[in-house]
């Protein structure tokens, strides 16, 4: 992977930017830093203006683990498309999952001891994330969230991420189930997507000729992305380029 900022990065934007587009980005650790808090994030206010004058140009989907309810506060720009859940919402796929209720009532009686490892359960009603950022031990946390999650219900699967254990519908669709119907609902014939943790690796990994995949920050194992930026620090950057690209 090389820096988006390279001399084939800047190139495949241009050429990207002369197609009809469609503009796809995760939230948070993308657009929004990633806080201590999940309810404290925000997409700052210069990005989402630059994203506000983008819409304007072309599609912007938005596609994050949060819920869409959830989401929608914190952008500050009403995007064209927004799907939540990790893809589960949004779609029309009428996937149930009985088995996050289950999950949840197998996990009241250890309230006590998933606060105590500094784990919060969040429920986003089509998914659970299991956060431990605030963790004082972090691997601690992660082995006391292990140890509830041994037997899932068969309907769910679960997957990490940044401080932090997702579980989702087993057959739900994911981030590139859900990039590929935009593409299509959009009528754009490629997709810019930037994305930066474990479920954004379903985008990149269905990424098709002509597409443009970024991840935030350098992997520290295998990414399928075609380039990189160092920091959400870079995107207001980016978004300057694919305005200039887009010409007067």
């Amino acid at each position: 992977m090389r820096h988006l900022f390279c001399a084939a990065g800047e190139q495949a934007i241009v050429q990207l930017m002369q197609r009809p587009v469609l503009l796809g980005f995760d939230v948070d650790g993308t657009l929004a830093p990633i806080v201590a808090r999940p309810d404290d994030a925000q997409v700052p206010t210069g990005i989402a203006r630059r994203l506000a004058a983008l819409s304007q140009r072309c599609p912007v989907a938005v596609i994050t683990g949060r819920s869409i309810a959830d989401v929608r506060p914190r952008l500050g720009f009403e995007p064209a498309y927004v799907v939540g859940n990790h893809g589960a919402e949004g779609l029309d796929h009428g996937v149930q999952a009985p088995g996050l209720s289950l999950l949840l009532q197998r996990l009241q009686p250890h309230a006590a001891a998933l606060h105590a490892a500094g784990v919060q359960v969040e429920d986003k009603g089509l998914s659970l994330a299991l956060h431990y950022r605030l963790a004082r031990d972090r691997d601690a946390a992660l082995r006391t969230i292990s140890e509830l999650l041994t037997e899932l219900p068969a309907d769910l699967r679960s997957f990490g991420g940044k401080c932090v254990v997702n579980i989702v519908a087993r057959h739900a669709p994911d981030k590139g189930d859900a990039a590929l119907a935009l593409l299509r609902a959009s009528g754009c014939e490629a997709l810019l997507f930037v994305g930066d943790d474990v479920n954004d690796e379903a985008v990149f990994e269905r990424a098709l000729p002509g597409w443009l995949t970024v991840r935030i920050g350098r992997a520290q194992g295998h990414s399928s992305a075609m380039f990189f930026l160092d920091s959400t620090a870079e995107m207001s950057s980016l978004l300057e380029r694919v305005q200039r690209a887009l010409g007067p």
